[in-house]
């Protein structure tokens, strides 16, 4: 049996999708059926069972994914260690992050890093997810402090992040200043849809080490934060994001900051990836130029 067919049947059991596995492996779908049904003449099985919408495991296909999938894992996992005796910084690290981090923190210090190693390749996911990175193969994830699991081994990329709730001068000009978490309530509020849970996001804040949440409505619900500073800046209600998303718009007027002295700071930003893995030369050389510069006096 080809090792190939069996890890274009792992791709499809992983992503649920011929097509999202062929974008994966960066072939054709077609090529990717193709071998799959091969594979399954073989063994004379069937491993997967197709409709026009979805793609599951038979009992076959999950016993297959359960006993050979971790093996080959661990050969590929040998293969990258042998390849670290090496000169040469190559492979491709898979990271996940939400889009605004991808853009203020995590690209701007992987920019230089691919001009120095050409051989080094990155794929970054964005993702507002609570992303499982062992069982999504991913080989980073970018998450709050208070979000990484236990098991996992993470470094510290920023500084804890200061909050802000903000609204634009029209709209407060209209419904006033809130200044409590009670005034919140009668307020338009852009808010945040969570991937995860299918829940609103309740508002973080904090009042003299005591915090508490508020379940804050309005009319516009979003699952990213740029189109929620979009409609802040349109007059359409507050929004709570960390400051540094807003903090020109702040010091140039179009937003204004309501309520600083209930607003905390969020846990740093850490690169994290699983302890149960040998972390290569690639790996290792992302995650350092991630890491923060220096610790803050």
């Amino acid at each position: 049996m080809q090792i190939n067919d069996i890890m274009n049947f792992l791709a499809v059991a992983n992503e649920r999708s011929f097509t999202r596995a062929a974008a994966k492996l960066g072939v054709s779908q077609s090529a990717v059926s193709h071998s799959v049904r091969d594979l399954e003449a073989r063994m004379g099985v069937r491993l997967l069972t197709r409709t026009t919408r979805s793609v599951s495991m038979t009992e076959a296909g999950e016993r297959l994914m359960r006993s050979v999938g971790p093996r080959l894992e661990e050969i590929e996992h040998e293969i990258a260690a042998v390849s670290e005796l090496g000169d040469k910084v190559s492979g491709t690290i898979r990271i996940t992050a939400i889009d605004h981090i991808v853009e203020s923190v995590v690209w701007p210090r992987l920019d230089p890093l691919l001009h120095m190693y050409p051989e080094l390749k990155v794929e970054i996911g964005t993702d507002y997810r609570m992303v499982d990175i062992v069982a999504e193969r991913y080989d980073i994830g970018v998450r709050w402090g208070d979000q990484v699991e236990k098991d996992m081994v993470a470094v510290r990329m920023t500084d804890d992040q200061p909050t802000a709730i903000v609204g634009s001068p029209a709209y407060l000009a209209i419904h006033g200043e809130p200044r409590t978490p009670q005034d919140l309530l009668r307020h338009n509020c852009i808010t945040l849809r969570l991937l995860t849970s299918g829940g609103l996001y309740a508002w973080e804040l904090e009042h003299e080490g005591r915090p508490t949440e508020v379940k804050v409505t309005g009319q516009s619900i979003f699952t990213s934060v740029y189109p929620m500073l979009q409609a802040a800046l349109s007059g359409h209600g507050l929004t709570f994001v960390t400051a540094d998303l807003v903090q020109r718009y702040i010091e140039d007027g179009s937003l204004k900051q309501v309520m600083p002295e209930w607003c905390p700071r969020f846990p740093g930003l850490h690169a994290y990836y699983t302890s149960r893995r040998h972390p290569t030369r690639a790996l290792k050389t992302v995650i350092q130029a991630l890491r923060i510069a220096a610790p803050s006096v």
